[in-house]
């Protein structure tokens, strides 16, 4: 299948991508939280106002949880300029302002806007008919940067709000062929946070001086022999799943788990324990453990 025909079966399949909840990853290890996302923390009770360049923004509810600002989509949305926002059955807010489409799933953890996925760890909530987001994957989908003011429990946006680069401008679709295949290839059973950081050490290696400065470059490395096996099997070049390509996306928005991890094994299966011996544990996901 040629690059163009790959980018066209993309396009079909994320139309059904929209429809699913990505927040039943797994996280059985570090990433799991202790505490129930619905149960708010106790300082939540606190007033948590939302300024953009020195003024607030509008006064309605806001809450912490997790270490985690939540804005209620449709105050922050107006707030922003004129839009209409709507309701579906399927269990997502719609938002639809001049050159911004907004996708907002409950029980989520990304923000689709305009066609791009904003991933957060703290997922989507539904309280009370209506919809709480990250402040900081609203902040992304107009543009604004983010600052966190710890002695007043402040949220400080910057910027002027302007609707996110559009999807079809900003990825580049031979990266997303090529991540979204690896990342496929490698990790097609694994949680989506798996997933995500495959797409992590494929990145952070195309930044390093020790590999090639491409994606394509990198996985395609036989410097030091073969570096992804499905390179060798074949196995790179079947059409990867739905989940693979979001979590590709997710990766080129900028979302790492961590910038250092350049390695990672499956030690169920290795038949070279080279890695393990020779670099520095990070993390495991699922069947994966994760080595800088």
């Amino acid at each position: 299948m040629t690059n163009l025909g790959f980018m066209a079966a993309v396009a079909a399949v994320l139309s059904l991508v929209v429809t699913m909840s990505f927040s039943s990853f797994a996280a059985e290890d570090r990433y799991a939280s202790d505490t129930d996302l619905y149960q708010i923390s106790s300082d939540s009770n606190r007033t948590i106002k939302v300024y953009v360049n020195g003024e607030e923004l509008y006064q309605e509810d806001n809450f912490l949880i997790n270490d985690t600002t939540y804005v209620p989509i449709r105050a922050f949305a107006n707030a922003m300029g004129k839009c209409e926002i709507s309701w579906s059955d399927e269990g997502h807010a719609d938002i639809s302002a001049d050159s911004l489409e907004i996708i907002a799933y409950q029980g989520s953890n990304i923000l689709i806007a305009n066609e791009r996925y904003i991933f957060s760890s703290s997922e989507i909530m539904n309280i009370d008919s209506r919809i709480y987001v990250p402040v900081r994957s609203m902040a992304k989908a107009y543009s604004l940067s983010v600052n966190w003011n710890a002695d007043d429990y402040s949220v400080d946006l910057g910027g002027i709000p302007t609707p996110l680069e559009s999807a079809d401008e900003y990825y580049n679709e031979t990266d997303i062929y090529w991540l979204s295949r690896i990342i496929n290839a490698e990790s097609a059973g694994e949680p989506l946070l798996g997933k995500i950081a495959v797409g992590n050490v494929v990145i952070n290696r195309s930044k390093s001086e020790m590999y090639p400065d491409t994606i394509y470059g990198v996985i395609f490395d036989r410097k030091y022999g073969t570096q992804f096996s499905p390179v060798d099997n074949g196995m790179i070049y079947n059409v990867p799943g739905e989940e693979s390509v979001v979590a590709a996306k997710i990766c080129l928005e900028g979302y790492s788990l961590s910038d250092e991890i350049l390695f990672f094994i499956n030690p169920r299966i290795a038949t070279n324990n080279w890695v393990s011996v020779s670099r520095k544990y990070a993390f495991t996901i699922g069947n994966h453990d994760f080595y800088i």
